[in-house]
């Protein structure tokens, strides 16, 4: 059974949620990005496509063009996908499946999008969260891409056949899952969409699943990437990792709109972290703007002086989501300078992390630990070696960027002692 892996994703957040799976039991995980080829000296390798924001077409060939150039047969495929169905899963995965079939390498997509650790569930085929169905949901109203989270209805809007996989037949038992599995393969199905409401039903779908994993593949969040890795030969969790000690303040980037992550910058901000608000307007301005210097200046001076240091983009009542990795760019752009006086960096959403990273010399990211659900922890590669924790917008609560420096800080204490 392989224990090399492919993980194929829509942003940095999704990737690094998918990768530390394996991190935490003990084989080698990295993370990438589009754009920046990087040798695969590892055991997993996630790769960022950065295409969230790209219309269906674009967005399934980029993914097509990066397995073409990745992929091995022998090597476990998980094609991650939003865990709410932002974004062009089922483009990407009608593209994935064409281009395996190309390759002569005919596979069936395992299509299990839950999270329940983070609220995502799936019930009779709709994707739910904290127990609500998504279509019902502030965070389906602000952006969504299909008619319904029924999942044999997104993967039919692509000419995708599928069959669901109910939650009593997962809970059935492995053999007569694996068969269920066996007889999708036979009848020629694109995909099966799988029920899961409780972390024992994904774990209940990997045991079975592996097995076929040289006719199979995965689609999902981190929860499914979580069973598997757990269900491999010899998995066990890996050691608690070493890490430098602090040089500097932690830059704690909130890029993301979700409510989540507002409140949680609050209470870094009333923890006392010194605090940048980043207006979008002078976002779209520039660097001509006046204010810009001073700003750069301020943060940058935070952190040299060992401060955490929230940056968060004002809130805009008029924000236009489709500028949203043109923000990403230019806030990237304004802490460049300061984020070189930083010892370590929490980012919310995957544009914010790659932009400013790309913009520091970074070229991936060597996955350690996981500090919270759906929160991993890593050290940056490439011309800039520090501390790294990256987090989805709508993950966590209040608490999570709090709990999470506190981890960050326990573990350098720990390496120095």
């Amino acid at each position: 059974m392989t224990t090399r892996w492919l993980i194929l994703a829509d942003d940095l957040t999704g990737a690094a949620d998918c990768a530390i799976a394996f991190a935490r039991r003990g084989l080698s995980a990295s993370v990438g990005w589009q754009g920046v080829e990087g040798a695969w000296d590892g055991e997993v390798l996630a790769i960022d496509a950065d295409s969230r924001r790209l219309p269906p077409v674009a967005a399934g060939d980029r993914h097509a063009a990066l397995l073409r150039a990745r992929h091995r047969p022998g090597t476990g495929l998980i094609k991650k996908i939003d865990s709410t169905l932002r974004g062009q899963p089922a483009a990407e995965l009608a593209a994935t499946c064409a281009a395996l079939r190309e390759a002569g390498r005919p596979a069936l997509a395992v299509l299990a999008p839950a999270f329940p650790a983070t609220g995502r569930t799936t019930e009779g085929g709709r994707v739910h969260l904290n127990g609500a169905p998504l279509e019902s949901t502030a965070l389906w109203a602000r952006d969504h891409s299909y008619a319904s989270a029924v999942l044999t209805e997104v993967l039919g809007s692509t000419g995708l056949s599928a069959r669901l996989l109910p939650l009593d037949l997962i809970r059935a038992g492995e053999a007569p899952l694996a068969a269920a599995l066996r007889a999708a393969l036979a009848e020629g199905l694109d995909a099966v969409v799988c029920d899961a409401a409780a972390p024992g039903d994904l774990e209940a779908l990997a045991r079975a699943s592996l097995p076929l994993a040289g006719e199979v593949f995965w689609v999902g969040s981190g929860g499914i990437a979580a069973a598997l890795a757990a269900a491999l030969p010899g998995s066990a969790a890996a050691a608690t990792p070493s890490l430098p000690s602090l040089s500097g303040g932690v830059l704690i980037v909130v890029g993301s709109i979700a409510e989540a992550s507002r409140i949680a910058a609050r209470l870094v901000a009333e923890d006392g972290a010194a605090e940048f608000p980043v207006p979008p307007d002078l976002l779209r301005a520039g660097p001509t703007d006046p204010r810009w210097a001073p700003l750069s200046a301020g943060i940058a001076q935070s952190l040299a002086e060992g401060r955490d240091t929230l940056v968060e983009i004002a809130e805009d009542p008029a924000a236009d989501l489709s500028q949203g990795a043109a923000l990403a760019e230019a806030l990237a752009d304004l802490l460049t300078p300061a984020a070189r006086r930083m010892g370590a960096l929490f980012a919310t959403g995957g544009e914010t992390a790659c932009a400013l990273l790309g913009h520091l010399g970074v070229n991936g990211i060597r996955l350690l630990d996981e500090v919270e659900p759906g929160v991993p922890l890593g050290l940056t590669q490439g011309a800039l070696e520090i501390p790294v924790m990256t987090k989805a917008g709508a993950f966590g609560d209040g608490g999570t960027i709090l709990r999470s420096l506190a981890r960050l800080r326990d573990l350098t204490r720990e390496s120095a002692i």
